[in-house]
């Protein structure tokens, strides 16, 4: 047992994750956590029977991290159905993976939105893409989505009508100048797991880290921010209100803003992709609250995306209602690219959208229970820029990054970095 101290800033997926291996390898650990709650961007909230996540997200089971991280049965997990329903005015068909979904074969044969050599060419992918591993497809020369999908020979149709809404979903980023590795990497995802939520919300991941880093003896300590960090020789000084802590190192796990202050580390990429998200009670009877499904908008830009959450878990609404979440790429920071909208004009204009989707259905008591404007879901991730990454060690002294800022914009990339700050700690004191 070393009896070392270590102090962790910030209680998201890395810190909560880096938290609980230093605790295992026998460090004195304690994070520090800003917010009343741990979490970061992954957290959930409850209201009236309604469970509200922190803008729409859902977990790949295939993820390497979380099989290794997270313990999927005490999750509870719900899937949604693979692939997609496209709803383009009036017409709504599903084009789904037939080789994990064969009941869904008809439907996506005879689905008109997507040619038969883009079908083909959707399989031919996915078969290239089960031969590659993470890591090389991280390895490969990069370019935008966009470019690599019309490299490898798939059609405007193809990209307007599916890859747009749904990867503009996925990387917040509907003109596809994203990184063609996060594509590949999202894609194999899909192809070789599920798409899942918790049944108690997404911050049952959060809570699982959390429990699981103090049932190793990890002390997490909230509303308590650490406002600045001084590493001298050996050791470091942590600063939080009222209060100095010494600590022989320190992994630095806030958000890429907060990293960046504290440490100095310009490589930590502050550019953001946001999103709105805007939650919906559903009038029993309509058919999205029985839907499994994630809707695509394929004629529009609000919303990208209409998931039927408490379609795929239940456990998500009152009995007598259901929950759907409408997200819209983008927020109101009109230098992203989105016009300014108000809370309102996106309910009206959502409201409307899916009224065309579904037009013989009522709407009814169709209303917005909670919106969340995430000016910074996701940092930006243009081709190239995982080149440019910071590493673990970048810090001067004693102090490592956490946070998916050092390998890629999601749940993965969190995961896998905390795992890598805390073995670079031990490695380091040991």
């Amino acid at each position: 047992m070393s009896d070392s101290r270590v102090v962790v800033v910030g209680g998201g997926l890395a810190g909560l994750t880096a938290a609980r291996h230093l605790a295992a390898d026998g460090f004195d650990v304690t994070l520090f956590e800003r917010n009343e709650d741990v979490g970061g961007r992954v957290r959930s909230r409850r209201g009236d029977g309604y469970v509200f996540d922190r803008g729409f997200q859902v977990l790949f089971t295939a993820y390497p991290a979380a099989r290794r991280e997270l313990d999927f049965d005490a999750l509870d997990l719900r899937a949604f159905s693979p692939g997609a329903t496209i709803c383009r005015g009036d017409r709504r068909s599903v084009l789904a993976d037939p080789l994990r979904e064969p009941g869904a074969l008809t439907q996506t044969l005879f689905n008109s939105e997507v040619s038969t050599m883009d079908k083909l060419r959707t399989l031919r992918l996915r078969a290239d893409l089960k031969a590659k591993s993470v890591g090389e497809i991280f390895a490969e020369p990069d370019a935008t989505i966009e470019q690599h999908l019309y490299t490898y020979g798939f059609s405007e149709r193809y990209v307007e009508r599916f890859v747009r809404p749904f990867y503009g979903g996925i990387t917040l980023d509907r003109g596809l100048d994203t990184s063609k590795r996060i594509f590949e990497f999202t894609f194999k995802m899909l192809s070789e797991g599920e798409t899942v939520i918790p049944a108690g919300g997404m911050g049952a991941i959060t809570r699982q880290l959390a429990d699981r880093a103090v049932e190793q003896d990890a002390r997490v300590v909230t509303e308590a921010p650490v406002e600045d960090l001084a590493a001298g020789d050996g050791e470091v000084t942590v600063q939080i209100p009222g209060e100095t802590v010494e600590a022989d190192a320190v992994v630095v796990a806030a958000d890429p803003k907060a990293s960046r202050d504290l440490t100095g580390v310009e490589a930590i990429p502050t550019d953001a992709r946001g999103c709105v998200t805007q939650y919906f009670a559903v009038p029993a009877g309509h058919p999205l609250a029985d839907s499994d499904r994630i809707h695509l908008n394929a004629d529009g830009e609000v919303p990208t995306t209409v998931a039927p959450l408490s379609g795929v878990a239940p456990e998500y609404a009152p009995d007598d209602r259901a929950l759907v979440a409408a997200t819209t790429v983008g927020h109101d920071d009109a230098r992203d690219g989105v016009r300014a909208e108000s809370d309102g004009d996106l309910e009206t204009r959502t409201r409307e959208t899916v009224a065309e989707w579904y037009p013989a259905a009522s709407l009814g008591d169709f209303e917005v229970l909670r919106t969340d404007r995430l000016p910074f879901a996701q940092f930006a991730q243009p081709p190239g820029v995982h080149e440019s990454l910071p590493d673990v060690r970048d810090p001067d002294g004693p102090v490592y990054l956490a946070g998916d800022y050092t390998h890629d914009s999601s749940i993965n990339g969190a995961l896998e970095s905390g795992k890598a700050a805390a073995d670079a700690v031990s490695a380091d004191l040991q």
